[in-house]
Formats: structure tokens, sequence, C-alpha cells
């Protein structure tokens, strides 16, 4: 019996003195399964994720198995690991740090991955992040909004382009017509008003992270008619 015990303290000491190996229970499960990745919207093109992680927690093991975007809402102090592995990254500033900051991750290209974040600050980590549900483009065509009053492009590839706006109060767009279905994520929040031809205009006062989705061949002008400064980036799907 003693040998027993013995053996089975030995096996317990080394499973402690791994902290950063994968242990059993850490079976990795699908983005939009993973903790603190909750699914807010579905459509036929893409699962949108409200990804908030507090101090303290993690995301468990999670695969990015399909083309995915996030955009920076909150940033925090966090850690990184890939599965398999036992090294742990530094503390770092969660998506590199500034809200609005959108980033694409290209499984087509590079394949999956798994990891697991850790929020090691003192304050929550959120972001919005939707997943493409096509393994490959639609082969539509997206607006070209260079030199549009208010746009500012921040990302173009194989699956999307996307623009960030950044309005003071009484600031307003140029006029764009959308030529593809898309997403606006709101960064900053106020008040505003959507301008159409033929229309009544439309206020709205989302929040940060809020988002709307935005069917093709909408002819708009944005402006901020709040107090606060208003933030969105807007995407349109190749």
């Amino acid at each position: 019996m003693r040998h027993v015990v013995s053996a089975s303290l030995f096996v317990l000491a080394c499973a402690l003195a791994q902290p950063g190996a994968a242990q059993v229970g850490d079976k990795p499960v699908p983005m939009d399964k993973a903790p603190f990745h909750i699914p807010v919207f579905s459509n036929d093109y893409l699962i949108l994720l409200n990804v908030n992680i507090p101090p303290g927690r993690n995301t468990g093991y999670h695969i990015h198995y399909a083309d995915s975007v996030s955009v920076n809402l909150t940033p925090a102090s966090q850690t990184n690991q890939d599965y398999g592995s036992l090294e742990v990254s530094a503390p770092g500033t969660g998506g590199d740090g500034e809200p609005g900051r959108a980033t694409f991750t290209d499984v087509t290209k590079n394949g999956p991955r798994t990891h697991k974040a850790t929020n090691v600050g003192p304050t929550p980590f959120h972001n919005v992040s939707f997943i493409l549900k096509n393994r490959a483009p639609a082969g539509t065509t997206v607006s070209d909004r260079s030199g549009v009053k208010g746009y500012t492009q921040i990302m173009d590839n194989a699956r999307l382009r996307a623009w960030r706006v950044a309005l003071k109060p009484g600031e307003a767009t140029g006029q764009i017509t959308q030529t593809a279905p898309g997403l606006r994520v709101y960064v900053h929040g106020g008040v505003l008003a959507e301008m159409m031809p033929g229309s009544a205009d439309r206020g709205m006062a989302p929040y940060e992270g809020d988002f709307i989705w935005q069917d093709a061949g909408q002819t708009r002008t944005v402006k901020n008619t709040g107090t606060t400064l208003i933030e969105f980036v807007e995407f349109e799907l190749k």
C-alpha cells in the first residue's frame, strides 16, 4: 500500500510541476464553443461572437477553424499558449492595444490554430469577432470608398474589405453605395443619423460593441448628431 501511495504522489507531483502542459479535460473546442466566446448573431455568411474575458479567466483551448476577424473594444493584458506547447507568451496588451484595431486570421492560407488566452490583467478583455462560414469567397464585388470623406481603408484581402470611420460631433461622411453584404461594428457609440436618398433620416443610438448587418445596395451618408466621438468599422464580404 505504501508503494502505491508513493507512486500516486509522484504522478501528482509531476503533473503539478508542468502547469503549462495540456491536461486531461483540456480538449480543444471550436472557437464558437469556447468559454467567453458567445455567439450573438448568425446568418448565411458568418457567426458573430461577443468575446468578453474577465480578469483572471481564460478561454480554454479553442480552434480557429475558419477565416475570421476580430475588432478590439477594450484591451487587456493577456498571455497565450498554443495547444501542446509548454511555452506561455509574456503578458501583453490583448490585440496589440488600441480599441478599433481589426485583425484577420487567415486559416485558408495558414491552417487552423489552437490556443488558449488568459486575461492576467485587472481589466476585462472585450472584442467582437466573426467567423466566415463559406470556405471560399462568394465572388461579390465590394465597394471602392477611396477618396470618400470619412472612410479610411484598413483591410483588403481575398475575403473582405474594411474601413474605419471616426466622426466628431457634427461631422458626416461622404455618400457611398454598398455593393456587397457586410457588417458594421461600433467601437465608440453615440447618436447618429443615416441619410438615404428618398428616405427620412434614420436616427440611431448605438453602444460600444453594437453591430448592424447591412445588405448590398444601400446608398447612405452617416452624420454624428450627438455630442461625443463616434467610431465604427465597416466590412464588405467578397
